[in-house]
């Protein structure tokens, strides 16, 4: 017993650095918030319960719902949008071409520098009005303008930015497709069936848990998203709250008004999204994703 009671405080001892940090970090700030998102808070005086008056004037806020209809509209199609061409891509890098390395690099490149203050910046330089994107519109004979700047393109550019960053979807595609058996494509073949049949009876199938990891890490990561809206629109949400997205009109409650008490009732209401579409995504995957034993 002795020896086991020293075993264990050796063991506890290796892991204190991992427990300061995860309660001094992360569970002791959740639980904070949460108290906080009950309170008015201005970071400057004492917080003053108020119950739930932070969530009833978020409901009642129109900027809080452009914001959600925002952020929605991005993650309907740039999360679609990115997994698409990260399976395109995949296919194409699965069919042994010379030089595979250097083309895996340049294509994963964007998703190692995704969500820098950096490629922010750029992308508001190519799109804006003597960005590259108006040059090449200009060879074409079509007047160019700021896409950036306007209500009606400002998300798509944004939208675009995020599914150029599809590299570490692709390398995951990648290795799915790795793992697809090749007799199963030469069983087919000789039964007749052509690449099509082949890709829609073989390849989605046997990469349906792939898709599912995928689906759920872009669909946390685009919920989440702020850099690129808050480096492009400065701060603003412009034009015309076209960018405003979620975390970006928390950050402004919460930093730039000095509502936190409103901020941390719109971070809890986050956590609860994330965790109630991530919970239907496994719930039905059980319809959809097929594993190599035959199970679901």
């Amino acid at each position: 017993m002795r020896h086991i009671r020293k075993n264990t405080i050796t063991a506890y001892l290796f892991l204190l650095p991992w427990l300061i940090g995860f309660f001094g970090l992360v569970l002791g700030p959740m639980v904070s918030s949460l108290y906080l998102s009950f309170t008015e808070y201005d970071l400057l005086t004492a917080p003053e319960w108020v119950g739930l008056q932070n969530f009833i004037e978020m409901f009642q806020d129109s900027n809080f719902w452009q914001s959600v209809r925002v952020t929605l509209g991005f993650v309907l199609i740039g999360v679609p949008g990115q997994l698409f061409f990260a399976l395109f891509i995949a296919l194409l890098l699965n069919k042994g071409l010379k030089g595979i390395g250097l083309y895996r690099t340049v294509y994963y490149i964007p998703s190692l520098l995704g969500g820098s203050v950096a490629i922010a910046l750029l992308w508001k330089n190519i799109f804006g009005f003597e960005g590259i994107v108006n040059d090449f519109l200009a060879i074409l004979g079509i007047e160019g303008r700021s896409w950036v700047s306007h209500p009606d393109y400002a998300l798509y550019t944004l939208i675009i930015l995020a599914v150029w960053q599809f590299g570490a979807s692709m390398v995951i595609f990648l290795a799915g497709l790795k793992q697809i058996p090749g007799e199963l494509y030469d069983a087919s073949a000789v039964d007749g069936a052509g690449k099509f049949s082949q890709f829609k009876s073989i390849t989605i199938p046997m990469l349906t848990p792939v898709i599912l990891f995928n689906l759920v890490i872009e669909l946390i990561k685009a919920l989440q998203v702020f850099t690129p809206a808050y480096i492009v629109s400065e701060g603003t949400g412009g034009p015309s709250g076209s960018t405003l997205f979620y975390t970006l009109l928390l950050y402004q409650k919460g930093f730039s008004y000095f509502e936190m008490g409103y901020a941390s009732a719109m971070a809890w209401i986050l956590v609860l999204v994330l965790a109630t579409l991530t919970a239907l995504i496994f719930f039905s995957s059980k319809y959809w994703v097929h594993y190599e034993n035959g199970g679901s």
